[in-house]
């Protein structure tokens, strides 16, 4: 008797690329909010110590 060997399950090329669309989106997004919070800390100390 001869033995199957499994394959390892096929991943669409479309659903890894979706993927990496969502993680660019959340950087894209990320990166401009966490430069707006920075700046709005340093306002907030520049002011607070007047």
């Amino acid at each position: 008797m001869t033995t199957h060997r499994a394959r390892a399950p096929q991943h669409p090329a479309r659903a890894s690329r979706s993927g990496e669309r969502v993680v660019t989106l959340a950087l894209v997004l990320a990166v401009p909010a966490g430069l707006a919070w920075l700046a709005a800390m340093v306002y907030t100390l520049a002011v607070w110590s007047l």
